[in-house]
């Protein structure tokens, strides 16, 4: 396969972003061979792909350098954390479960039990059961404290585990290396973000990033990348933005 810093890969995906690549019947772009990994089964190309991407993972569990240095983009929230839940099922270390605490605001009648709010799926935000590893690489989706480095995508490690704050080391940027301890938050989500009630959600503000979206990727450095398409990309530009990672 073609690294990300040959001229060859580079100039492909530039000719792709600027929608200049010769397409087939004007919808599609075929990727050269020697850039992808063959889809057999679907299964086996996702564990190819990781094994690509974190290979020799079980013997580098607890270096951030390594953990940090690479990851898997896709263009789907799904796609992101189909992958997450895989690596984080093989990662070996030190386990924790987070779960949200959900409430919609003014619902004194209880209209919309617990259950039915914690099977919620709402984007950006971390899903009602969120499972964590010792070693593991996580990505802030708010901004917490943008002093200290803890800005919306910045990645970090987890470190320990305490009943409401995680121990963390930043992993970008000029706070590198730098641990804190992150809590709890409560965030309210109005009709505005397509709920019919004001739900009250309260969770650590990270997700996994063994995995990311692209546009979550967008001014990240990362030195290993690999691309997960299952779907149509939506824009020449969105594949084109990989290159700045």
């Amino acid at each position: 396969m073609r690294a990300l810093n040959d001229p060859w890969f580079s100039n492909f995906l530039l000719r792709v972003g600027d929608g200049t690549e010769e397409s087939i019947k004007g919808r599609f772009i075929r990727i050269p061979d020697d850039m992808t990994i063959p889809c057999t089964i679907r299964e086996n190309s996702i564990k190819e792909l990781i094994n690509v991407i974190y290979p020799s993972i079980q013997n580098n569990l607890y270096s951030s350098d390594y953990i940090i240095s690479r990851a898997i983009l896709s263009n789907r929230n799904e796609s992101v954390d189909e992958i997450n839940d895989q690596m984080i099922g093989m990662f070996q270390g030190e386990e924790k479960v987070y779960y949200s605490f959900d409430e919609v605001e003014d619902d004194h009648n209880n209209f919309y039990p617990i259950e039915f709010l914690n099977s919620l799926t709402v984007s950006g935000l971390t899903p009602h059961k969120l499972q964590l590893k010792i070693g593991c690489p996580i990505i802030l989706l708010r901004n917490i404290n943008p002093s200290l480095g803890l800005c919306n995508g910045t990645r970090l490690i987890c470190k320990g585990f305490q009943p409401n704050a995680i121990d963390v080391e930043i992993a970008g940027g000029q706070h590198t290396g730098k641990r804190v301890y992150l809590p709890r938050i409560p965030l309210s989500l109005s009709e505005d973000d397509m709920l019919p009630f004001k739900l009250i959600w309260k969770q650590f503000p990270i997700q996994l990033s063994f995995s990311m979206t692209i546009n979550k990727a967008q001014g990240q450095t990362i030195p290993h990348v690999g691309v997960y398409l299952p779907n149509s990309v939506f824009s020449h530009g969105q594949l084109g933005k990989i290159l700045r990672y």
